[in-house]
């Protein structure tokens, strides 16, 4: 319970950074959003003057801030200046082809960072281990959005396999998945290389295999348990960055989202639903983290001590 209590007052402060930051990051753009709204329209200045006050933009600063912390503390996001709808019914709307689009490329991640990492541990001085870490290698360095173009061009046009955007059915999903979460797979492919190397080489290793127990059952039983912890916090990073990723991946495959919604609130300056976006994505960031440190205090009595 401690544990818990002291991770859910970390997690208070970084919600409260992340509003924080995103707040005075919108005040620091150019223009305003009254501006950015009707000048375009051809409003006058006085349509302006008032749409400011409407909002509130016209206030202090430090009064803006103010007013805007106590309608967080009362759970309240607010309207779309743009849209004029609930930012929670927005992000609700938004939130759930992201968080399908986030967990389909976590699976990718874990299953071929886990798999080749394992493998080149497993298979060491070999042409494997060197094959494993080009291909981690790869996925890190290539950006999302050319590995994503290429795949369209390769599976989509080319081949015709499969669909190239869209998020109405699983085929659509492959793609984007796959592309999202081959780039998270080689930071998870070389922490697992490197954490199963260090307990390969510990002496209780050489006694368990001395006993006459396989490979598999050695590295099940008694590697993967004590290297599985770090691997576990990675993949919980590796979560955050797909969140942030995947503001790339549905432009290049035209799929709704999150990622589409907070770049045109942005360019709009719609205060509210950006920070509404940045608010939802550091609490799933932190609660992702929370999971993965509660099961390394279970699986490690170090940690607990």
């Amino acid at each position: 319970m401690k544990f818990l209590f002291r991770r859910f007052v970390t997690i208070v402060v970084v919600l409260w950074a992340a509003a924080t930051l995103s707040f005075f990051a919108i005040h620091l753009m150019p223009g305003d959003p009254a501006t950015q709204m009707l000048v375009r329209a051809g409003a006058s200045p006085q349509a302006i003057a008032e749409r400011r006050a409407q909002i509130g933009w016209d206030l202090p600063l430090t009064e803006q801030y103010l007013r805007f912390m106590d309608q967080l503390a009362r759970l309240d996001l607010g309207e779309s200046w743009i849209e004029g709808r609930p930012v929670s019914q927005m992000l609700a709307e938004a939130a759930l082809p992201t968080l399908e689009l986030a967990l389909a490329a976590m699976l990718v991640a874990i299953f071929v960072g886990v798999g080749l990492g394992t493998l080149a541990a497993s298979l060491r001085g070999t042409w494997i281990e060197s094959a494993s870490m080009i291909a981690a290698l790869l996925g890190i360095s290539t950006p999302v959005a050319w590995s994503g173009l290429l795949a369209l061009i390769i599976f989509s046009v080319a081949l015709g396999w499969l669909p190239p955007t869209g998020s109405d059915s699983a085929r659509s999903l492959v793609l984007p998945a796959s592309v999202l979460g081959l780039a998270s797979a080689g930071s998870i492919a070389r922490l697992t290389r490197a954490g199963l190397l260090d307990v390969l080489t510990e002496p209780y290793i050489t006694v368990a295999r001395s006993k006459g127990l396989t490979s598999w059952i050695v590295l099940m039983r008694h590697v993967w348990p004590v290297a599985l912890p770090p691997v576990l916090a990675m993949i919980a990073l590796q979560f955050g960055f797909l969140l942030g990723g995947a503001a790339v991946t549905e432009a290049v495959f035209a799929r709704q989202g999150l990622g589409r919604l907070v770049v045109e609130a942005v360019l709009s300056q719609d205060l509210p639903v950006v920070q509404g976006i940045v608010l939802l994505s550091a609490a799933v960031y932190s609660l992702v983290n929370l999971a993965a440190d509660a099961l390394h205090w279970q699986l490690d009595p170090r940690v607990r001590e």
